[in-house]
């Protein structure tokens, strides 16, 4: 049979360690011609730490990965060499659907693959601000002023934020690293 991809149960915080130990382990122990590629779908995300605008790494699905695998033979027998090779990796909890896994729709990998290359072209902010909620501006022109969340726009990574200047209600857009939660 051919090449399809699984989804494969991990430890959780363990699927980049996974993922590596497989990749040395794939080579080392001539296991390509039944494992094509082992991805570990992530998504680049800005945040703000100390008052500084920082680019990190968020997994889109947290505790699992996905593998291009070669695991049934022509007549729908499980591969015995690949099989063992997943599940004897140390990280490695199994295949989700148990002893006889399902195949992901390949047009489920690619949206997942077209997510991950989304996410490259364009900073996504991590939105933990919420309506009405009390932010303090920490940059800009309005430094340290104090204002209630109007309105979030998850796309663009802004929100509008109104503060009272000189007795009026002022709205002000600004991103989403220029504050914080009070």
């Amino acid at each position: 049979m051919a090449h399809e991809w699984y989804v494969i149960q991990t430890l959780s915080g363990q699927e980049q360690k996974v993922e590596r130990t497989l990749a040395k382990r794939i080579g080392d122990e001539e296991m390509s011609e039944y494992i094509k590629e082992v991805l570990v779908p992530m998504e680049k995300v800005v945040e703000v730490r100390g008052g500084k605008k920082t680019t990190t790494q968020r997994k889109l699905y947290p505790g699992y990965m996905f593998m291009e695998v070669n695991l049934y033979d022509d007549e729908g027998r499980i591969h015995a060499a690949p099989w063992d090779f997943i599940n004897g990796t140390q990280g490695i909890i199994g295949f989700v659907g148990g002893e006889r896994p399902v195949p992901t729709p390949t047009d489920e990998i690619v949206a997942i693959q077209a997510q991950i290359a989304d996410s490259e072209e364009t900073e996504r902010p991590r939105v933990n601000f919420e309506v009405n909620e009390i932010v303090k501006i920490n940059d800009g022109p309005f430094l340290n002023y104090n204002g209630a969340v109007e309105s979030i726009d998850p796309d663009s990574g802004k929100l509008k934020v109104t503060i009272d200047i000189f007795g009026r209600s002022t709205p002000v857009e600004l991103e989403y690293w220029q504050v914080e939660k009070q």
